[in-house]
């Protein structure tokens, strides 16, 4: 295990690296691998534990009985996904977790998280006020996804979220986390008519795009 690591993420943050392994004792820590596109938890599954990514990346999805696909976040290394879940048990789950690329999964216990110690309550309180902290950026994550998909148009919606990526990269040259289909579930558009204006946004001049490698031009972001 690489305790340095977990350190550094936001679930551990403030911990020291004895903190960090004691904590993992108590909560029942245990290292799952997963190949590209196996799914990890089921939309209905109810989760004893939440997910954080050591490796790879982690898409949460929600599917329709139509088979449409909505892509609601990636999550990447550091990261975690099903906490809202694990914490309240028996509470199935509304999305679905897929491995989108290899991936190596730390599972957590939600139950052990919030039910504190006596030896280790102040490991503990750091870790919940981390939690919270994660959760209310879950919610402005779910709120910004709202945003780029509010308009009618599908030009609307790229230029909603690629303005997003470069204030987030804090330039006009960046990679995005999504490839061409998972965009489009994303910003809940069609794939073709999402290529088909990409590449009039181009011809327009407002952008260069290279599979999920985009440098946009000024007037894109006006």
């Amino acid at each position: 295990m690489d305790y340095q690591f977990l350190q550094k993420t936001p679930l551990f943050s403030g911990s020291s690296l004895d903190e960090v392994k004691s904590m993992l004792d108590c909560l029942g820590a245990e290292q799952k691998t997963f190949a590209k596109g196996e799914t990890i938890y089921h939309a209905g599954d109810t989760a004893q534990s939440m997910g954080l990514v050591l490796s790879g990346r982690v898409q949460i999805e929600n599917d329709d009985l139509w088979g449409n696909k909505s892509v609601l976040d990636s999550i990447g290394p550091g990261l975690v996904f099903a906490e809202t879940y694990a914490c309240i048990p028996g509470e199935p789950l509304m999305v679905t977790a897929v491995a989108s690329e290899p991936s190596e999964i730390l599972f957590l216990n939600g139950a052990r998280i919030l039910q504190t110690c006596p030896s280790a309550c102040l490991h503990h309180s750091k870790l919940i006020r981390n939690l919270l902290t994660i959760s209310a950026q879950k919610n402005l994550n779910l709120s910004r996804r709202i945003f780029h998909t509010s308009s009618k148009s599908i030009r609307g919606r790229l230029v909603s979220y690629l303005s997003y990526q470069a204030a987030r990269n804090k330039s006009l040259d960046f990679t995005i986390p999504f490839n061409r289909q998972q965009l489009a579930d994303y910003l809940s558009v069609d794939r073709s008519a999402l290529s088909n204006e990409l590449g009039k946004m181009q011809k327009d001049g407002l952008l260069t795009v290279d599979k999920n490698h985009f440098c946009l031009k000024e007037d894109v972001c006006d």
